[in-house]
């Protein structure tokens, strides 16, 4: 077990600019603070047969007011393929806007995958699991049908109550086009083959 200030020492800080696209149609360009998430899944050493790896967040409702909801089934729980958990751009994120993380964008430690819609990032992580099962996480697990395990940003695919080929930057008044990976093509190698509308 690794606490939060030896995770942070494991590798040099750095800032990086990326755009952040909700589900719900609007986006932002965040300057975070972090390094690669692959740095530490290569000290934890996960076994050859660890496919996933899995999110937990923080359950405290005493301090997270919406957690009294049922909303959703808590804590949250996110997951990512492997090989998306270790691509470089994945960041382990403990820092924004040069400031240490707020507690409102995932403190102490929240993880960045800019190229999947921004519920993929799971806040105020206070586990990470490796699995040979694909996790199922919150929002699937709340509306399947809505919400894939895979959660890229993709403009083809529309959420069943609105279109996603479309975005409000927050501060601009005119919608834009919506970036297939929000933009990321580099990692559109992960997904050579896949039915990206079928896995969504």
């Amino acid at each position: 077990m690794l606490d939060v200030d030896a995770i942070i020492k494991m590798a040099a800080p750095e800032e990086r600019i990326y755009r952040h696209r909700c589900v719900e149609g609007w986006s932002i360009v965040v300057p975070w603070v972090g390094f690669s998430l692959r740095e530490l899944i290569k000290r934890a050493d996960p076994l050859p047969k660890a496919k996933y790896v899995e999110f937990t967040t923080l359950y405290d409702p005493k301090q997270m007011p919406g957690q009294r909801t049922g909303v959703l089934q808590w804590p949250y729980v996110e997951g990512l393929r492997m090989d998306e958990a270790m691509h470089p751009l994945a960041l382990l994120c403990f820092g924004m806007y040069g400031e240490v993380l707020p507690n409102q964008d995932g403190a102490p430690l929240r993880i960045v995958i800019p190229w999947k819609y921004g519920f993929k990032s799971a806040k105020s992580i206070v586990r990470i699991r490796f699995t040979s099962d694909q996790p199922m996480n919150t929002w699937q697990r709340s509306a399947a049908n809505e919400y894939g395990f895979y959660s890229n940003v993709n403009p083809n695919v529309d959420h069943p109550r609105w279109s996603q080929a479309k975005e409000r930057r927050l501060g601009e008044f005119f919608k834009r086009p919506t970036l297939m990976f929000n933009g990321y093509d580099q990692v559109a190698s992960l997904y050579s083959g896949m039915d990206l509308k079928k896995n969504f």
